[in-house]
């Protein structure tokens, strides 16, 4: 079976909107692949349907079967990773080699503060709604 290895610049695996992610894959491979892709993704995992989103993909064309390329990912504004009572949001790193489609993965945070939002955290807080004024002439009818 191949090796795949995904190593960050960071020791960290959680990260601020407008941050970067850098960092290292390695591969040794028991048979030649066409490409190995390093994609940044989300997805989501609970009740319902599941839903996934690639923000970002480094392609290694060609590779050898022991070699390594380094990455560079800017983390999106958005969405946050989050965790609540029915669904949660993961951001991740996957390597993958194509076409036998082996895969290795790292979980990461995305979220401000690089602290994932935790849901039921948020259930027992006010709900703040801004008071908008309409000017004198509307108070007054």
């Amino acid at each position: 079976m191949s090796e795949l290895k995904i190593e960050l610049e960071s020791d960290s695996t959680t990260f601020e909107p407008g941050a970067e992610i850098r960092g290292r894959a390695f591969w040794k491979l028991d048979a030649p692949a066409q490409a190995i892709e390093l994609r940044l993704f989300w997805f989501t995992r609970g009740k319902g349907t599941e839903d996934a989103g690639v923000v970002d993909t480094v392609r290694f064309d060609q590779p050898r079967n022991d070699d390594s390329g380094t990455f560079r990912f800017t983390v999106p504004d958005a969405p946050y990773s989050f965790s609540g009572k029915l669904i949660s949001l993961i951001w991740s790193l996957e390597l993958i080699t194509q076409p036998r489609r082996e895969v290795t993965r790292t979980e990461i945070v995305v979220a401000p503060g690089a602290k994932e939002v935790r849901l039921e955290s948020l259930a027992n807080e006010p709900i703040r709604i801004p008071f908008f004024s309409f000017g004198e002439s509307r108070r007054q009818k």
